[in-house]
């Protein structure tokens, strides 16, 4: 029990050698890899599967502990941090802008793994409480229960007298019938009668959605660099 104690006790790690030091960043690496692996792995990637994020925020969170906790000057630190969510608020990927839910994880896990890198001296215990609110606050804003998750496409629609105000129930019935999706919402935007196609703008029910859109939207990825 003593032991244990005085390794919850940050001052141990402060007043001891460089193998105390070692110990204390592998249990607050530890610390901050579950915590965010657990948000990434449980919250975002089961309604998103995008594994190249998957991967992406667990380096980053990694190499943005790794750094702030190994540098001396709290005033670097301060700084550091400043400029990395600065640098990563401005974030493109190839040449898309990254998503903004996408953009939220990201500047999330930010913060927590420079909350966990910097606060040396905190308690465990306030460490854990802030930990457990980024959870508790991210699971229910993720929950069905809480708020609906409703994403959109641009689809161009080339039954164009379906458009008309007292076809809605024929053009909802066709587009969910050709997609798959869970539609409950759609606004036609530009029409061509040239081509006799018009835009349209489809909202549907993200929770409900089939994968495919993932999946086609890597493969055309791979394509393209191919």
């Amino acid at each position: 029990m003593n032991l244990l104690a005085d390794l919850i006790d940050p001052g141990f790690f402060e007043s001891h050698g460089d193998e105390q030091s070692l110990t204390m960043l592998l249990i607050r690496f530890l610390v901050n890899f579950l915590i965010t692996g657990g948000i990434i792995r449980f919250l975002y990637y089961p309604r998103s599967r995008r594994r190249d994020y998957f991967f992406t925020f667990l380096l980053t969170s990694t190499t943005i502990f790794m750094l702030l906790f190994l540098l001396d000057s709290v005033q670097i630190q301060v700084g550091f941090a400043l400029g990395l969510f600065a640098i990563f608020g401005i974030l493109r990927y190839r040449t898309d802008t990254l998503p903004i839910r996408e953009m939220t994880y990201l500047f999330m896990i930010i913060g927590i793994s420079v909350i966990n890198a910097l606060h040396k001296n905190a308690n465990w215990l306030d460490l854990a409480v802030i930990n457990l609110i980024f959870i508790a606050v991210t699971w229910i804003m993720e929950s069905t229960n809480i708020l609906r998750h409703v994403s959109s496409k641009k689809i161009i629609y080339e039954k164009i007298d379906l458009i008309r105000p007292e076809n809605q129930a024929a053009l909802m019935a066709d587009l969910k019938n050709r997609t798959g999706l869970n539609i409950t919402k759609v606004e036609v935007g530009t029409i061509d009668f040239l081509k006799d196609t018009a835009l349209l703008n489809v909202y549907y029910d993200s929770r409900e959605a089939n994968m495919a859109d993932t999946i086609d939207r890597e493969e055309f990825r791979s394509d393209n660099d191919d």
